[in-house]
């Protein structure tokens, strides 16, 4: 199956794109190949009229399937949830199957389905519509075959699972273990068991090659009824933590978050809404605020730019709308709207536009390489910029990717057909008063040397200054400066942005504390900086 994020323009994710972009986007991810591609389009907010965009396209201008996404939230076995309740549910998937769409997908990311849940759920939807029903969770909790049991039971038609060594916890249920428990069941799938058992060894091979990337979960947790966080978000944020510097506080994070949901109108979380509320749970964090800080101190608060894009309504609007005093809170003086985000933007004009696009770089860019830095700009960007940097690195093994070479140890890189080189690691020196390394490598059997940081070694030089003033304006946390909005001399009112600090993905524009002017610019563009560093002074 190709699976396509893709959200009509009032969904929560990629709301602010104009309609032609859409059908582009649809046209050219469809490749007409022999297989069955299908778009699930994910209404994670509220129910997006221009999701008919997506569907209608996808419809009209391939021979695609469309699949549509709606998301799992709450619990509508327990009486005492109300916002996400089995109606809710039931009158989406009327009007999923009311617009045209093939399939309906049942995305569970935070793995809350329980198995009565499903039994009522599907049960109800079999009754209401008559297109077929996919069921995709995650298994956090450790009882997500039980909800596939009872679905199944229940009638629905497919299920997303993982081979065994790949599944579990915050991956998908174990897929060896449901194709052994629906051995002679009325609805088995016969599938060859043992040749799933031997792949799943391969993959476990594979597997640990990725070891730094785990969630670090050791078993199933009942947590994920109480914080909700999405399989594919917990996987990541135990490492992004590392990088803001709060590993040790993973358990206050997970309550953050929590907090984080209800402060913003308990919301369906998927990508990029869930992205908002791990961004404002690691705010809170780094900055040692609670739930009542937010509404106490928030007026005085730069928060993250991705919860302000969401209090703004850029990526939609949730069933019963935002809380109006957090959206004062977080906006401040502008002002939210309540219409499709892309109503706001020109349509791209694909034609002049990819041309000059072409020229900004000396090798070929591609139309999908356009269309993608459309829809992820500054994430095009940082790419390209590696790409710059470091060409390629795909070719490189994953093991010496992900780990570097041990002393005396040679690699083959295959550049392209016939085009080989080796690559043999050295040795490196100590690291200087700058805290780099010269590694010394062979290239194809000549001598080379290339300086490289040391992030573990103790640099002697002066670090940035803090904030010491009432007019000093640093870095709320650990991360880079991504742009300066200012210029030294420049006039400044309460509120103007200053600069935009970037941390592990998160980016939160910070804006001037009074009316001023901008003395000195103590940092550049890129520069790392840590919590309170000093970045701009005002007079």
């Amino acid at each position: 199956l190709f699976q396509m994020l893709l959200r009509g323009s009032n969904a929560v994710g990629y709301a602010a794109y104009p309609d032609n972009l859409i059908k582009a986007f649809i046209e050219r991810a469809w490749d007409g190949g022999n297989g069955i591609d299908v778009f699930r389009i994910f209404d994670s907010l509220n129910w997006p009229v221009a999701l008919q965009t997506s569907v209608q396209t996808v419809l009209e201008r391939t021979e695609a399937i469309a699949e549509v996404c709606i998301c799992y939230s709450g619990d509508i076995s327990n009486s005492d949830k109300h916002k996400f309740d089995l109606n809710y549910y039931l009158d989406l998937a009327k009007r999923v199957e009311d617009m045209g769409a093939h399939i309906l997908a049942i995305k569970d990311m935070a793995g809350l389905l329980k198995p009565r849940a499903a039994e009522e759920l599907i049960t109800s939807l079999k009754e209401t519509i008559d297109i077929p029903i996919h069921l995709h969770t995650h298994d956090t909790s450790s009882i997500q075959s039980a909800t596939y049991l009872k679905a199944i039971e229940a009638g629905v038609d497919v299920v997303d699972v993982a081979i065994s060594s790949m599944s579990g916890l915050t991956s998908q249920p174990n897929f060896n273990s449901i194709v052994a428990m629906m051995e002679g069941h009325e609805r088995e799938n016969e599938i060859d068991l043992k040749a799933l058992n031997q792949f799943s060894d391969y993959w476990e091979t594979v597997r640990s090659y990725y070891y730094p990337f785990e969630t670090e979960l050791r078993s199933g947790t009942a947590e994920v009824y109480e914080h909700e966080i999405p399989g594919g978000q917990y996987s990541n944020l135990k490492p992004q933590a590392r990088g803001l510097g709060l590993e040790d506080k993973f358990d206050l994070i997970k309550h953050n978050y929590q907090a984080a949901n209800m402060i913003l109108g308990n919301l369906i979380k998927v990508t990029p809404s869930s992205k908002v509320v791990g961004d404002l749970a690691m705010f809170m964090t780094s900055n040692n605020y609670t739930a009542e800080d937010i509404f106490i101190l928030g007026h005085k608060i730069d928060f993250p730019d991705s919860v302000k894009a969401l209090m703004r309504g850029d990526l939609g609007q949730i069933a019963g709308g935002f809380p109006s005093d957090i959206q004062k809170i977080v906006l401040k003086e502008e002002e939210a709207y309540t219409d499709r985000p892309n109503q706001h933007l020109k349509e791209i004009d694909f034609e002049n536009e990819f041309q000059l696009f072409k020229k900004q770089k000396s090798y070929e860019l591609s139309e999908k390489d356009f269309i993608s830095s459309k829809l992820y700009p500054r994430v095009f960007e940082q790419y390209l910029t590696h790409y710059d940097q470091y060409g390629d690195v795909v070719n490189l093994p994953t093991a010496a990717f992900f780990y570097g070479l041990k002393q005396n140890e040679e690699i083959m890189v295959k550049l392209g057909e016939g085009k080989n080189i080796l690559i043999k690691y050295m040795n490196m020196t100590l690291a200087n008063e700058r805290g780099t390394r010269h590694v010394l490598f062979n290239l194809n059997g000549q001598m080379r040397s290339i300086e490289v940081l040391d992030v573990l070694a103790t640099s002697t030089e002066v670090k940035n200054q803090k904030i010491q003033k009432a007019n000093d304006v640093g870095s709320p946390l650990q991360g880079s400066i991504a742009q300066l909005l200012v210029m030294e001399g420049d006039q400044v009112e309460m509120n103007t942005p200053l600069f935009i600090v970037e941390a592990m993905k998160m980016e939160s524009t910070i804006t001037s504390p009074a009316k001023g002017v901008v003395k000195k610019i103590y940092l550049k563009e890129k520069s790392l900086v840590e919590q309170d560093d000093l970045v701009i002074e005002l007079e």
